[in-house]
């Protein structure tokens, strides 16, 4: 294609400043560089300090949620200040701005949640009692379920304030994404790779996600050449599950898309933030109808959901 970036007028990718965030960014670029045979020098990475990334002592929760690690970015990605902006897909809102779309996803990560303590051991060979520190209301209420018995507290920051907390008796364990593990070559940390089989995964887990204005066809053009075919309709499936149940950071919920030939296979389960309900759903359908296949899944749940199950709806 024509109008290439250049170090003179480089291609401008805004991202949060954590170190997985930059590893994300940096994944893009060199995607890009390859794709289209370009020096480093004709990108340039612009870090972006989010509300989420400022508030670390509360629940995301009780801050207004997922949008938190993006309002920033996408406010500069509107005023032109930067060209791309590089997602976790699992923090993304199910609908962007006005203006706004994310149409390019690069291939998915492990999308197993990591369970780590200083030795590496499962969540069901913790002894009874432990302490598991966890901000997120899915893994929380996950593991409500799971272990009754275990305490639960709440745990934010990057890899190495929490195991510094582990290392300080804040916790025994806590949980992170295998997939940032994996794209901050940390294998030094021990952890016990859940299966989804028994705790399935945020929406979106392990997937980058880009996204770009609308009406910018320069960009669109470059970032096909990136994109995943895969992970988008496997996303297409998950987030639409996701949007019909307005699901935000007050929601526990969980779902995992997988495709078995050209077919598509889902799974998924919506639980009380205690763990005293879940309920569950599973269906497949051709890998080109995830999106239908994701919101019939989750009418199927609002419809067996008990009386006051959504009270966070309200």
């Amino acid at each position: 294609m024509s109008d290439l970036p250049t170090s003179d007028a480089p291609l401008r990718i805004g991202t949060r400043g954590s170190p997985l965030a930059l590893a994300q960014a940096h994944e893009t670029r060199d995607r890009l560089a390859a794709a289209f045979e370009l020096p480093q020098a004709a990108f340039h990475i612009e870090i972006i300090k989010t509300t989420g990334d400022r508030v670390l002592d509360r629940p995301l929760s009780e801050i207004g949620g997922k949008g938190l690690f993006t309002r920033e970015i996408e406010d500069a990605l509107l005023d032109g200040s930067i060209d791309i902006a590089v997602h976790s897909m699992k923090d993304m809102p199910t609908l962007q701005p006005d203006g706004l779309t994310i149409d390019t996803y690069l291939p998915r990560e492990d999308v197993r949640d990591a369970f780590v303590t200083l030795t590496g051991v499962a969540l069901a060979d913790m002894p009874q009692g432990a302490v598991v520190g966890s901000s997120s209301l899915r893994r929380r209420a996950q593991i409500a379920v799971r272990r009754p018995d275990v305490k639960l507290v709440e745990f934010r920051g990057n890899v190495q304030t929490r195991m510094a907390k582990l290392r300080d008796g804040v916790a025994d364990a806590t949980f992170l994404a295998m997939a940032g593990l994996n794209r901050l070559g940390l294998t030094d940390v021990p952890r016990h790779a859940t299966d989804p089989a028994d705790m399935l995964p945020a929406v979106a887990q392990g997937a980058i996600g880009i996204e770009r204005r609308a009406d910018d066809t320069r960009m669109a053009e470059l970032l096909s050449a990136i994109h995943d075919r895969d992970t988008g309709l496997r996303l297409a499936c998950e987030r639409a599950f996701l949007l019909t149940l307005d699901g935000s950071c007050e929601t526990p919920i969980a779902g995992l898309a997988e495709l078995d030939g050209d077919r598509l296979r889902f799974r998924g389960e919506i639980l009380r933030p205690d763990g005293s309900d879940v309920l569950t759903v599973a269906g497949d359908c051709p890998a080109t109808e995830g999106a239908a296949l994701g919101h019939a899944m989750a009418e199927n749940l609002l419809a067996r959901a008990p009386a006051g199950f959504f009270d966070w709806r309200a």
